[in-house]
């Protein structure tokens, strides 16, 4: 079994390092964040760090990657207007959503570019994806900066959800394997999802004889 210290992690080659780093954390959702300025510019990026956050409020965050020195049209645009969108990315045009990392222009949308299509809903600002099939539109309510790296944890209130019926289980949980939702490794690696099992909810007076 390989060992790195933190010492050696820190020699490594920026590139490894980062691909390390992005992978040792495991699977992480796929997701598109959709944006538009206040000129109507339209944005999409995909991210690979959204959290739920809770559920009374309903709260979801993501990471932001420094702004100082880079642009970032998805800060910038929800800091405009103040809503976003969240959608899931799915097997059928996962190329698609990989591509909208790439740096365009301000006055260039991911939308035209990659293939994709914007969704629009009345009484909300933001683009959906229209190819999503489980799409959640947000209102931000806070930033909080992190001084280690100089990222933001940016944390939304959830306004609309949209998801197939046959996706929406009674007890509320949501069947991704029925959408095909996909899942990111490092930066650039994406995977299917197969569930393996479910189990009651985790008591000590049911815990198993293991």
């Amino acid at each position: 079994m390989k060992h790195f210290t933190n010492e050696e992690l820190t020699s490594l080659h920026h590139l490894q390092r980062a691909n390390l780093i992005n992978s040792i954390s495991g699977f992480k959702p796929a997701n598109l964040i959709g944006t538009i300025s206040d000129s109507g510019n339209t944005n999409l990026a995909i991210f690979s760090s959204v959290v739920h956050l809770g559920a009374n409020p309903p709260l979801m965050g993501f990471i932001m990657r420094p702004t100082q020195d880079v642009p970032r049209h998805t800060y910038e645009n929800i800091k405009e207007n103040g809503f976003y969108t969240i959608n899931h990315v799915h097997e059928n045009f996962v190329e698609n959503a990989h591509w909208t990392s790439a740096k365009f222009e301000r006055d260039e949308s991911e939308f035209e570019k990659c293939g994709l299509t914007e969704e629009f809903i009345e009484d909300f600002k933001a683009p959906f994806v229209a190819e999503s099939k489980i799409k959640i539109g947000l209102k931000f309510a806070e930033e909080i900066p992190i001084n280690l790296n100089k990222t933001i944890l940016i944390i939304g209130e959830v306004q609309h959800i949209f998801v197939p019926e046959n996706a929406l289980l009674e007890n509320g949980n949501v069947d991704l394997n029925k959408t095909a939702s996909v899942a990111i490794s490092g930066l650039d690696t994406y995977h299917k999802v197969e569930k393996i099992s479910d189990f009651p909810y985790a008591r000590t007076i049911n815990l198993p004889d293991f």
